[in-house]
């Protein structure tokens, strides 16, 4: 997943949202969003990477949250594990959130950003295993956590609410999206944010080590470098809405939209793969 942002206990009706979107090689194989079991027995919604076995955003149905991006830089590498395995351990209901944190070993990873959130527990905090002042250098062997306050927040490729174009539009679409009337229109503001493909111009980008072409490819919400086989996978909004009144357990919604490449002309979005999963916490 490379662009995500989210609000916690922004708005009392809608305490949680998340609007993400998943770049990645098309050619990777991948299970869409949908309800499977963890080594533990406990099941979660989310997507899954078939070539090592992990998830990049799921949600449990104790209340747990995970969503992971990778951090840029001119010498990716894989690491010794799969990034995907972290949001799989923490959705596990028996995990405690500090030897979570103290299990994670970060000279074992490629770069990452993890958001971990227990909804009743009120927990939500990011790791990383990146400096968050120089994101895009070597890998460091020191973890770096962070407890998250009620918000708004984005991360892309680098640290926490780095403040790149294409995080800052999708934090803002998120910001307006709250104060929606009803969820239809809640989805037309996100899913016009996600479905973004202008790019930022040369001056305005980042300086991460990768050369500037694919900087700028990769500079816009959805991601469109089909020439080289990678692009925006799949999009997904989830929604935790009040019970009302009458009480009863928090509605849980997921909407995930699955582009796939091919056709004639660029890669954009498209809302004929979608799929639609809610629970309850």
């Amino acid at each position: 997943m490379c662009l995500i942002a989210f609000a916690i206990d922004a708005d009392p009706a809608c305490p949680l949202l998340i609007a993400a979107n998943r770049d990645e090689f098309f050619d990777r194989p991948t299970e869409p969003l949908h309800r499977w079991a963890l080594p533990d027995g406990s099941f979660v919604l989310a997507g899954r990477d078939l070539r090592d076995g992990g998830t990049w955003l799921g949600v449990g149905e104790s209340g747990r949250v995970a969503m992971l991006t990778n951090v840029r830089n001119a010498h990716p590498g894989p690491g010794r594990r799969s990034r995907g395995e972290l949001p799989a351990r923490w959705l596990q209901t028996h995990v405690d959130a500090e030897k979570f944190i103290a299990g994670i070993d970060p000279a074992a990873h490629g770069g990452f950003n993890l958001i971990v959130g227990d909804f009743h527990a009120g927990f939500w905090a990011w790791i990383t295993n990146r400096d968050p002042a120089r994101p895009h250098e070597d890998g460091s062997e020191k973890l770096h956590s962070q407890r998250l306050a009620p918000g708004i927040y984005g991360v892309s490729n680098a640290a926490l609410d780095t403040p790149w174009p294409k995080t800052q539009r999708l934090k803002s679409a998120v910001g307006e999206a709250l104060g929606a009337p009803s969820m239809q229109d809640q989805h037309r503001v996100l899913r016009e944010a996600l479905a973004d493909r202008i790019t930022v111009a040369a001056q305005a980008l980042p300086q991460t080590g990768v050369p500037t072409d694919i900087e700028q490819a990769l500079s816009s919400p959805f991601v469109d470098m089909l020439g080289r086989g990678y692009g925006t996978r799949s999009s997904l909004i989830a929604r935790v809405t009040h019970p009302g009144d009458a009480g009863g357990p928090w509605q849980v919604r997921l909407d995930e939209w699955t582009h796939r490449a091919g056709g004639v002309g660029p890669h954009r979005w498209s809302g004929d793969e979608r799929r639609t999963h809610r629970l309850h916490w």
